[in-house]
């Protein structure tokens, strides 16, 4: 065996659950205890379990046969134990301490040299804080949005693609066969990468992303152009933080005010509406949720959750801390937490995907 810098770790997922979560675990789990003979502690449902001390001793079989599963062995959680510290509010857990020194303490108690933690955004930016407080943290990238800084692509997104793009064809035959206009509202509530790739590639006439405003007006007009042309149905893809040109120009807490008294359940239904109303046409929504989180892992996420997950126990076994695995010019790497803390990564206006989808006739309902 390799000679590792780290005896014992932690390893937890924390967020949303994605499609790849189970690889990234066996990923990093085989390799850390079949090659650097670490000891590894699953901690149950993310941080809380951090803060609770739920955990247990992983074994081979615990990690064995969990490739193709979806969801996560380990729970998950969206727990943030910064939340309210810098407020002086004290823990649920134990008066007097606060949430990360319950995490310290829990550490020390299992004996950990360091921790693994698999999520998005806000799983990076709390280990990168984690790792500020003095320990030793690793960060893998999952989010179906694709929308951490720092990586090209995060696990969980291409099954998320394939599961959208499968019901984007789905619509296609009774929009054909109803002469309707089809709406498909799709997560991604600060970036519209899932919306975009889907809408590509399920032949989205119209795809509606947070980082292009839309105009009702020209959506509307898109459409009537398309039923000039004999074109009775489309098919409209909708980002659930898209926000309109004139959301866009406010506030951000005054769009979220608006956006709270809307009188519709999301913002897929509130296109639908305004199509019907301006064109005419008969208009339904179909609000994929958490179908998009769900299933099996695509073969693409399968390798690369296990792509990450072996680069984070060789990064144990180096003992690089404070760091997150990424992808970067299609290789594997890492860069700092404190890159990744606090950061989103949005479409790009001149994004080439975006020229793409316009090069092939798709509409952003920005008039472009």
């Amino acid at each position: 065996m390799v000679k590792s810098s780290v005896k014992r770790f932690g390893i937890l997922t924390s967020g949303g659950d994605c499609p790849g979560l189970n690889a990234a675990i066996r990923g990093v789990a085989k390799a850390a205890s079949s090659v650097f003979g670490m000891e590894i502690v699953g901690i149950s449902n993310g941080y809380r379990g951090l803060i609770e001390g739920d955990a247990r001793e992983l074994s081979p079989d615990d990690f064995s046969g969990i490739l193709t599963r979806g969801g996560t062995i380990l729970g998950s959680s969206r727990e943030k134990p910064f939340k309210g510290r810098d407020d002086g509010q004290a823990s649920d857990a134990e008066v007097g301490k606060d949430k990360p020194e319950l995490i310290k303490e829990n550490v020390a108690k299992l004996r950990l040299d360091a921790l693994v933690v698999l999520g998005g955004n806000g799983t990076n930016t709390t280990a990168h804080l984690l790792s500020k407080e003095g320990l030793n943290v690793i960060g893998l990238p999952k989010t179906i949005d694709n929308d951490i800084w720092g990586t090209e692509v995060t696990f969980g997104f291409h099954s998320a693609v394939e599961v959208a793009t499968e019901a984007i064809d789905r619509l296609h035959s009774t929009a054909h066969s109803h002469n309707r206009v089809m709406v498909i509202e799709l997560m991604g509530h600060k970036a519209g990468w899932l919306a975009l790739y889907a809408g590509i590639a399920g032949g989205g006439d119209i795809i509606i992303i947070p980082e292009i405003p839309y105009d009702a007006v020209s959506v509307a007009r898109d459409i009537e152009k398309r039923r000039s042309e004999g074109k009775q149905f489309s098919i409209v893809v909708v980002a659930e933080g898209a926000m309109s040109k004139e959301e866009a120009d406010l506030p951000k807490k005054e769009r979220r005010r608006l956006r709270e008294k809307m009188p519709y359940p999301s913002i897929g239904y509130r296109v639908a509406a305004e199509i019907q109303s301006m064109t005419g046409m008969e208009t339904r929504v179909t609000v994929l949720g958490y179908l998009q989180r769900g299933g099996t892992p695509s073969p693409y996420d399968r390798v690369l959750a296990t792509n990450f997950g072996t680069a984070a126990a060789e990064l144990l076994a180096r003992g690089r801390f404070g760091r997150m695995v990424c992808m970067k010019d299609a290789s594997i790497s890492s860069i700092p937490l404190s890159e990744v803390a606090d950061r989103t990564k949005t479409i790009p206006a001149d994004h080439y995907m975006v020229d793409t989808a316009r090069l092939v006739g798709a509409c952003f309902g920005d008039g472009a």
